[in-house]
């Protein structure tokens, strides 16, 4: 019986192993197109002769070389932590006293202003990125990578912010009365209390909040030209394809080293962000 059990268990686990594969080649067939592309001869891209999924010629490091000392890809990487990093502590430091504010602080239409937050997250960037390019240019920012520093929060902070608050909503209210009681203020409360408890849903929403922020595309684009200035998604389009002539080689390879930070990022903290996003909407 036992065994009988074990085998049934084992079988179970077999079956589901196997329904999991096409969904790895599905969602796995993008990045390994990708990386097969960078290291391919341009002659070999364009090619219509032989079989696309593999390398059929000798691989080549040309197109990573023009990337990394052709292109002004470092400094692209370089503006990019710089702002992705600056949004990220922006937007918790005002997502984590809004969120607070919000769910423990009684004050007049406090538990609307949950609902209008989230809802400022659903108007679309390219409703806003026109009235925006007068703001920034009235602010003497236009063309410049510190003009992503007042428009990334706009579309960050409102997202994070509800996350937030579904995390302290669900936090007992008696853990408030004892910090009270030992004559706790509001800050150490939030401090002491409220961080350690609702870790998951910090290290979501900032794993949300660098992820956009690197991600980035329409922003940058529309407000900078320099290239010392663009990031790394607007650099890489702009110097990788001229007019109706793309680069795939060197697109592709400056597309899989942009994604590395991201990619890193999740590999060791996605239990925690699905934690996060999930255990908020039990409030």
């Amino acid at each position: 019986m036992i065994r009988s059990l074990a085998k049934r268990k084992k079988m179970k686990v077999t079956i589901s192993y196997l329904v999991l594969i096409p969904f790895l080649v599905f969602f796995l067939f993008p990045l390994y197109w990708m990386l097969i592309t960078s290291f391919k001869t341009d002659t070999e891209i364009t090619s219509l002769k032989g079989i696309p999924l593999v390398i059929q010629s000798k691989p080549t490091l040309a197109h990573y070389k023009k990337i990394l000392f052709g292109t002004e890809f470092l400094v692209w990487v370089k503006n990019s932590v710089v702002i992705a990093g600056l949004v990220t502590l922006i937007t918790m430091a005002i997502s984590i006293l809004a969120a607070y504010a919000i769910s423990r602080l009684r004050f007049f239409a406090s538990q609307y202003f949950g609902v209008g937050v989230f809802c400022t997250y659903l108007v679309p960037p390219t409703l806003l990125f026109i009235p925006f390019f007068k703001v920034v240019g009235s602010m003497g920012l236009l063309n410049t990578k510190w003009a992503l520093l007042f428009l990334y929060p706009t579309f960050t902070v409102p997202f994070c912010t509800w996350i937030l608050i579904g995390f302290f909503s669900i936090i007992p209210r008696a853990l408030d009365e004892a910090a009270f009681v030992d004559g706790a203020t509001y800050i150490q409360m939030l401090w002491k209390v409220f961080l350690p408890v609702a870790a998951p849903g910090l290290i979501a929403a900032t794993m949300f909040a660098f992820t956009v922020s690197w991600a980035q595309f329409l922003y940058p684009l529309a407000y900078i030209y320099r290239a010392d200035e663009q990031v790394l998604t607007a650099g890489i389009y702009t110097t990788l394809i001229r007019g109706d002539v793309y680069f795939w080689g060197e697109l592709m390879g400056a597309a899989l080293l942009a994604s590395v930070p991201v990619v890193i990022l999740f590999a060791f903290l996605m239990d925690y962000y699905i934690a996060g996003l999930t255990g908020g909407m039990l409030r």
